[in-house]
């Protein structure tokens, strides 16, 4: 066999092992879907007519169009704290240490460990854009903006991923390793995921405007409502490219440091 076969199947063999994981501790897969639910909720029924009217008129069913591109943001977010665990529980179980000992493509248990939580965010995502439309949220996207959609949020799971799995490396107890990647459950709403940057002060504008998920939910927003786009696009594609490249080489450097 060649290496490449040896790596594809190494790699197919974890995730087939992340699934089974993923499928027998169900209450870290559904926390991705739930936290964005119950904002969902929350600022809808709560505080939609007043942000609604606020925001350009329309009321609730308004606010809901403007608001479900930010709690998808707040979902792939989500996703890295049970990748984060998962990671950290393997190498505080040492079975990462076994694994190192065994004739196997060796980066094949972080590709499991990415593709498995890409598995997972993703169907978060169908949750939640399902309960989206059950609360009044209508796309007017075309099939072409839809697929440009399941790109941008493919990407921007993956780089997160990559970055998770780097925070899961870095942990030394999964209790440490799930509060590290809570600031970025938190930075959508930092952000123009909840209400408009130009509606906040200087400072916290100035910080919105340029974080990593602001352009993101922009280009979401756009491609789901018709709204303007400009360059947020290019912009959102750049983040995703940097922090998978920061993820990746974090990641390589702590899994390949001395145990």
């Amino acid at each position: 066999m060649s290496t490449l076969t040896y790596a594809v199947s190494d790699s197919a063999t974890m995730l087939r092992r992340n699934l089974k994981h993923a499928k027998r501790y169900p209450a870290l897969s559904l926390s991705t879907a739930g936290m964005p639910v119950i904002f969902l909720l929350l600022f809808v029924y709560v505080f939609g007519n007043a942000l609604g009217d606020g925001i350009g008129g329309g009321g609730r069913a308004g606010y809901v169009n403007y608001l479900v591109p930010g709690v998808i943001m707040m979902t792939v977010a989500s996703g890295t704290m049970s990748t984060a665990i998962s990671v950290c529980t393997d190498m505080a179980e040492g079975i990462v240490a076994r694994f190192r000992t065994m004739a196997i493509f060796r980066p094949s248990l972080m590709t499991g460990h990415v593709i498995g939580s890409m598995i997972q965010t993703l169907a978060s995502l169908a949750v939640v854009f399902g309960i989206s439309v059950l609360v009044g949220f209508r796309p007017t996207a075309t099939p072409v903006e839809w697929l440009a959609v399941f790109g941008l949020l493919a990407a921007l799971t993956f780089a997160l991923t990559w970055l998770a799995v780097a925070f899961g490396l870095v942990s030394k107890t999964p209790e440490g390793a799930s509060n590290l990647p809570l600031p970025l459950t938190l930075l959508p709403l930092i952000g123009s995921g909840f209400v408009p940057t130009d509606s906040m002060s200087s400072g916290l504008r100035w910080f919105a405007e340029y974080q990593p998920f602001t352009p993101a939910i922009e280009t979401l927003r756009g491609l789901l409502m018709g709204t303007e786009i400009g360059n947020s696009a290019v912009i959102a594609l750049g983040w995703c490219v940097a922090i998978t490249l920061i993820g990746y080489f974090w990641s390589r450097s702590l899994f390949n440091r001395p145990i």
